[in-house]
């Protein structure tokens, strides 16, 4: 194992080195840009102060030499958009590999650890293209992102590597104090799983996010942000969803309702993004509460729909109101200067009608990454280092009244080519499990090695 972990060091080493080989859009890139569009609006103003004098028919005429419907690439993507700024469309295709060593996702039963035999994997994690833009006017935004599941289990049907529509919502903000958001995505419950797969500090999200994600849910949602940029700074979000998970209607007239609250306490908001990428200038906090509740056949949700906890019932043989589910997390954030902090705490009860019985979770999960350039001018600037812990405990699959804890240790090392867009996650987990009802614990292994590109 520690020489497949210093191979994938050193391979990770080598594409630190050969930087100089990628597009990197560096500082001097981003001045250029600016210029460009600072050239282009003089253009406009001499344009307009040339055809000043012209006659009414002069004017149209004019107007109609320059072209209603531009193209850029506006890293990353292509960006349609006219000339007015009424509409706009951006074009993104992003590409995620990884390789893995040990079990390709987190172990949760015993069986996990105790028989799996060690693998070495290569696969196509995510292959999407996103489009999003705004159209009418600047507030009325729009976006949808297409998944095409590009790798399979030898014995999983081809049709399980179809292309699928993931997100498609339509958000109107006319003001920052309300708006509404109406479609399919991840419902903006808890930061971890709202922030995308590829602007994240680790190859993958906690153990956490499995038991307690609500994931892409159809529905509306209020949001709107008050105080703005005060000691009183808040963002709100409340929505009402099928809670039936990804492109499934409601078969009952019970809905998922979901309420978010969260306090920018030194008057700046953070984006939807970990590690430090941007290097705040100023310190950037966030402490938010969320709460959601259903009554549905699900007991858990994912990117594939609704799904079941273990040892509960699965959807397809579940009655449609069997599982009363109840959550509420905690969540804080923070950056500055190239540090990063975010913490989530979950809870979440799930009765069983169909037995009676209620299942209780809990799990935390806390991570710390650091670009220690700005300490040690040596180290590169790209270069960070991040550490996470998290917990879940959860009931025995076979006695509700025992739990079986689980604990996860990671370590990880980005190098950003070009912030998130491109970039190179190495990381390494220690996993654990307590088994109350067998009185067992175990342990295994795991290292992912993962590059990350928007084009």
């Amino acid at each position: 194992m520690f020489k497949k972990l210093f191979r994938l060091s050193m391979m990770m080493a080598f594409l630190i080195c050969a930087q100089g080989a990628w597009a990197e859009p560096t500082e001097t890139d981003e001045r250029l840009r600016a210029l460009e569009e600072k050239i282009e609006t003089l253009q406009k103003e001499r344009r307009a102060l040339n055809t000043s004098s012209l006659s009414l028919a002069d004017k149209a005429i004019a107007a109609e030499e320059e072209p209603y419907l531009k193209v850029k690439y506006n890293y990353p993507g292509f960006r349609f958009y006219t000339s007015d700024g009424l509409f706009s469309t951006k074009l993104v295709w992003r590409a995620q590999s990884r390789y893995t060593y040990g079990n390709r996702s987190d172990p949760r039963e015993l069986s996990d650890f105790t028989t799996r035999e060690d693998r070495s994997n290569f696969e196509l994690r995510r292959i999407r293209m996103k489009i999003g833009g705004h159209g009418y006017k600047k507030w009325i935004k729009y976006y949808f992102e297409i998944d095409l599941q590009p790798t399979r289990s030898v014995d999983n049907p081809t049709a399980n590597t179809s292309a699928r529509v993931i997100d498609y919502r339509i958000t109107v903000q006319p003001i920052d104090e309300i708006g509404f958001r109406v479609g399919q995505w991840k419902i903006n419950y808890n930061r971890e799983r709202v922030d995308s797969s590829g602007r994240q500090t680790f190859v993958e999200r906690s153990i956490v996010n499995r038991v307690f994600t609500i994931d892409r849910q159809i529905g509306a949602m209020l949001q709107g942000r008050l105080f703005k940029e005060t000691p009183a700074d808040l963002r709100y979000y409340a929505g009402m969803f099928n809670g039936e998970g990804r492109g499934v209607n409601n078969p009952e007239s019970d809905l998922m309702y979901m309420g978010r609250l969260q306090w920018n306490f030194l008057g700046r908001d953070l984006k939807w993004r970990q590690s430090d990428v941007s290097r705040h200038k100023k310190p950037t906090g966030q402490l938010a509460f969320a709460a959601a509740t259903n009554n549905g056949r699900c007991t858990r949700w994912s990117s594939s729909g609704c799904g079941n906890l273990s040892g509960l019932t699965i959807p397809i043989a579940a009655t449609s109101t069997q599982f009363k589910v109840e959550q509420w997390m905690q969540e804080f954030a923070f950056k500055w200067k190239g540090l990063a902090i975010q913490q989530e705490y979950h809870e979440k009860e799930v009765e069983d009608k169909s037995t009676g019985l209620t299942h209780k979770y809990k799990g935390l999960y806390a991570q710390v990454g650091y670009f220690f350039h700005g300490l040690v001018p040596e180290i590169p600037e790209g270069l960070e280092l991040a550490v996470r812990y998290a917990f879940v405990d959860a009931p025995d699959v076979t006695n509700i009244g025992t739990d079986d804890d689980r604990e996860e240790y990671t370590v990880g090392l980005n190098y950003f080519f070009a912030g998130h867009n491109n970039k190179v996650t190495l990381d390494y987990s220690y996993l654990t499990l307590d088994d109350e009802s067998a009185g067992q614990r175990v342990s295994d292994n795991r290292i992912r090695l993962q590059w990350d590109i928007s084009f």
